[in-house]
């Protein structure tokens, strides 16, 4: 995941399935942004998601990897540009319309969601989804896979691997 050292690697967390996600967020000395708007009550600021710039040698990612791998905790996303162009993106992903134009909260950033709808997705969807995103990193349906999705020019990569152990 950390293996290009010009890319910077992101955790977008799904508040609603970590457990004291906030208290974690608060205690570590990484970068992060809630990607709802405004300012929250406070029930709700524990079950939002949270953009956060990762670091390989921070313990907040360990625990994340260690803890959240398989527990549908969120998405990893690689990217070149900084969080503040991330959060931009991820903030207008979060609302989709139906057939009838009523606004629907989109989950994307819990992998059960993600993996299933990118293979649907067509050139322009590709492009709106990845915009400043270079690949995503997230776990299969087996929690010992990872899987890994790029837009090639309008063409979905997909690459299924098993996680390495220690």
């Amino acid at each position: 995941m950390f293996e290009e050292e010009d890319t910077n690697v992101f955790g977008i967390l799904d508040g609603a399935a970590i457990p004291d996600l906030l208290t974690h967020l608060y205690s570590c000395e990484l970068e992060y942004e809630c990607l709802y708007r405004g300012e929250l009550e406070p029930d709700m600021a524990e079950v939002a998601p949270y953009l956060v710039r990762l670091d390989k040698t921070s313990g907040f990612t360990d625990w994340v990897i260690e803890q959240g791998w398989g527990h549908h905790w969120g998405i990893f996303a690689l990217s070149q540009k900084e969080l503040v162009t991330l959060r931009r993106h991820f903030r207008r992903l979060l609302v989709v319309h139906d057939s009838d134009a009523k606004p629907l909260y989109f989950r994307y950033y819990d992998p059960r969601v993600l993996r299933v709808y990118l293979p649907t997705c067509n050139s322009s969807e590709l492009a709106a989804i990845f915009g400043p995103v270079d690949r995503y990193l997230l776990e299969a349906d087996q929690p010992s896979g990872i899987l890994s999705f790029a837009n090639n020019s309008g063409v979905l990569l997909q690459r299924k691997d098993e996680m390495k152990g220690d």
